[in-house]
C-alpha cells in the first residue's frame, strides 16, 4: 500500500516579539512622560533623579527632547528654541528658577547624576546648549544671565565630558556679536565661573575652547579694541582678566618687535634704518623703555653665531656683536638708569649662560669703549645697585 504525503502549508511562523507598551514611541509622548515625573514629584529635583532612573523611557532617541524640557519645561518646536505650543508643560525648569547660583546649582548636580546613570546623553547635552546658545537672541535677558550661570556652575563642577568648544564657538556668530548679546553672556560666565576657580583655571578652559587669544572676538566690531576690554571689564570688577590681556598684548607686540629687529640684523642693515623702525615700533606699542632695553639686549645674543664649546671664538663672537652694534644700543640706553637696567641684564645672563659665564667685565668695557654706558654708571653698580645673580 502506498501512502499518499499530506499537503504542508510553506513558509514560516514568525513569533512576534513583546514590547514594553509603556515605553513612548513619539517625541510627544516622551516630553510629556517626563513633565509629568515633575508635575508627580513637585520638582523636587531628588525625587525626579529618582524616577527617572527606574523608568524605562527610550533616553537613547530622545535625548535632546529630555534636555528641553529641563531647560524650558517642555519640547520646542523643530529647529527653533520656541516651546510646543501642545503638549504638556511644567513650571521646574532650568528658566523658571532665580538667576542666582543656589538655585541653578541643584540643576547641575542632578544633571551630572543623570549623566552617571546614561553617559551617552551628554551628546544631547551639547546638542541642546549649543542650539540655545545661537539662539540667545531670542531669550530675554534674564534668561540668558541663568543661562550663562548654568554654563559656568557645569564647568566649574566639572559636568561629565562637556568641550569648551561646545559653549565658545557658537556665540561668535556675527548677529549675537554685534548686539553685544554676547559680551554681556561671557561676562556673567566670567563672574561666576571666577567665583569658584582661578584666572589660570578660566585661561586653562578658554584654551580648550580655542578662545585664550581672542577674547576681542566677544566685543562688537565697533568696540574691538584693548581700551574697550580694559574699561569693560574693569568696570565688571574683572581686573585680573584685565592684566591677563595686558600681559597677552604685551607678548604679542614683544614678538612682532622682536621678530623686524632679528630680521634687519640678519639683513646687516644699516644702524640709523634700525633704530628708526624699532623707535617707531616701540612708540606705536606703548612699550616701556626699560623693557626695550631687555629686548635689544636678548636679540642681539640670540643673533650670535655660536661655535659649539669653542669658549674663544664665542667669546670674540659675543664682543663682536656688541661693538657693531653699539649705536643701537646707545639710542635707547638715553639715561643713567636705562643703562643700569642694561648692566643688570648683561650681567644675569653672563651668569646663567656658561658661554658668557667670564665674558662680562670685557662686554662692560666694551660697552663703555662705545660710549654706551657712562663712568658714574657703573661705579654705582659697584657701590650699591649691582644684581645678587653672579655678584
Amino acid at each position: 500500500m502506498s501512502s499518499k504525503e499530506k499537503p504542508t502549508l510553506g513558509g514560516q511562523r514568525i513569533k512576534t516579539r513583546k514590547r514594553n507598551i509603556a515605553a513612548p514611541l513619539d517625541t510627544a509622548s516622551f516630553s510629556d512622560a517626563i513633565v509629568q515625573i515633575y508635575l508627580d514629584n513637585a520638582g523636587d529635583l531628588e525625587l525626579v533623579a529618582k524616577s527617572i532612573e527606574s523608568s524605562d523611557l527610550n533616553f537613547s532617541r530622545y535625548g535632546d527632547t529630555f534636555f528641553e524640557v529641563v531647560f524650558i519645561g517642555g519640547r520646542t518646536q523643530p529647529g527653533t528654541i520656541k516651546p510646543e505650543e501642545e503638549g504638556d508643560r511644567h513650571p521646574y525648569s532650568v528658566l523658571d528658577c532665580a538667576a542666582q547660583r543656589e538655585a541653578i546649582l541643584p540643576y547641575i548636580l542632578y544633571i551630572q547624576k543623570t549623566l552617571r546613570r546614561r553617559p551617552f546623553l551628554i551628546k544631547n547635552l551639547e546638542n541642546v546648549m549649543r542650539k540655545f546658545l545661537q539662539s540667545l537672541e531670542f531669550f530675554e535677558e534674564n534668561e540668558r544671565k541663568k543661562l550663562a550661570i548654568f554654563t559656568a556652575l557645569a564647568f566649574s563642577q566639572k559636568l561629565s565630558g562637556l568641550p569648551p568648544e561646545t559653549v565658545f564657538q557658537p556665540l561668535l556668530k556675527d548677529n549675537l556679536v554685534s548686539k553685544g548679546i554676547v559680551l554681556l553672556f561671557i561676562t556673567e560666565f566670567f563672574k561666576e565661573y571666577l567665583k569658584d576657580n582661578t584666572l589660570d583655571d578660566l585661561i586653562a578652559l578658554l584654551k580648550k575652547g580655542k578662545m585664550e587669544d581672542n577674547l576681542l572676538e566677544f566685543f562688537p566690531s565697533a568696540k574691538r579694541t584693548s581700551e574697550a576690554l580694559s574699561e569693560h571689564f574693569t568696570k565688571e570688577g574683572l581686573t585680573s582678566l584685565v592684566e591677563y590681556n595686558e600681559k597677552k598684548m604685551f607678548e604679542v607686540k614683544l614678538k612682532d618687535i622682536k621678530s623686524t629687529l632679528k630680521t634687519m640684523i640678519s639683513e646687516e642693515s644699516e644702524i640709523s634704518e634700525v633704530t628708526e623702525a624699532v623707535k617707531q615700533q616701540v612708540k606705536d606699542a606703548k612699550f616701556p623703555d626699560i623693557e626695550v632695553v631687555r629686548m635689544l639686549w636678548d636679540v642681539l645674543m640670540d643673533a650670535v653665531q655660536w661655535s659649539g664649546k669653542n669658549q674663544q671664538q664665542n667669546s670674540n663672537s659675543a664682543l663682536r656683536q656688541v661693538t657693531s652694534w653699539a649705536g643701537l644700543l646707545n639710542a635707547f640706553c638715553t639715561s643713567g638708569r636705562l643703562e643700569l637696567e642694561l648692566i643688570y641684564k648683561v650681567q644675569t645672563q653672563c651668569y646663567e649662560d656658561a658661554k658668557l659665564m667670564k665674558l662680562f667685565p670685557e662686554i662692560i668695557r666694551t660697552l663703555y669703549d662705545q660710549d654706551v654706558l657712562a663712568e658714574d654708571t657703573i661705579l654705582l653698580w659697584f657701590r650699591k645697585g649691582s644684581n645678587s645673580k653672579g655678584r
